[in-house]
């Protein structure tokens, strides 16, 4: 009896070990740094941790401007992204909430878990707000294909508005936050660059 116990236990051991290693696979982990140096078809970043980067740029590289935005910006069928916390009731607490301009709705639509900028895994919820209320800070329902979360976002939380920009913007010392791919030769390219407007920090 204790030998199958214990091979039991062993087995479910291996199991969730197999389990935590494969999760990560499915985590959206962007690139966050500093430009330090451009050219037309690479950029050259020190990443928060301090790491030197080489980030190849293509034609298919699409890039956006990150801009200060304000509380009364998210609104109703306002397409937004937002890096949340899941509490115990299942809401989400926004970190931050960026509002997408017209032109960019449905980007990345969907709900999945995100690496923040912390380094804590936790999600990011990509959607359409529906019911809005405000009352310290905004409570927000955000459709997201077939499903529908509730989302609590504190006054203290960073709102920024994304607009479609151009390599113009890639300057050195502007702060981004990129989405990068290996190549075929295992060389990172950016498939999106998020470029922060007058020195902001994108906060995503």
């Amino acid at each position: 009896m204790i030998k199958h116990r214990f091979s039991a236990l062993l087995l479910s051991a291996l199991l969730l070990s197999v389990g935590a290693m494969a999760a990560p696979d499915n985590v959206i982990k962007p690139t966050r740094g500093t430009i330090d140096a451009v050219t037309s078809n690479s950029l050259e970043i020190t990443t928060r941790q301090g790491e030197k980067l080489s980030v190849g740029l293509t034609d298919s590289t699409k890039v956006n401007s990150v801009s200060q935005a304000k509380m009364s910006d998210i609104k109703p069928d306002s397409f937004i992204g937002t890096a949340a916390v899941v509490q115990s009731d299942g809401t989400l607490k926004a970190l931050e909430v960026h509002v997408f301009a017209p032109s960019l709705r449905g980007s990345g639509e969907g709900f999945n878990p995100f690496e923040s900028a912390d380094g804590n895994v936790n999600t990011m919820t990509n959607g359409t707000v529906g019911k809005l209320v405000n009352s310290k800070g905004r409570t927000m329902t955000v459709k997201v294909k077939d499903q529908e979360k509730t989302v609590i976002v504190p006054d203290d939380v960073p709102v920024v508005l994304i607009t479609p920009g151009d390599k113009s913007l890639l300057k050195a010392g502007a702060k981004v936050v990129l989405h990068t791919v290996k190549d075929d030769n295992g060389k990172l390219v950016a498939r999106g660059v998020s470029v922060g407007k007058d020195g902001l920090t994108p906060p995503m």
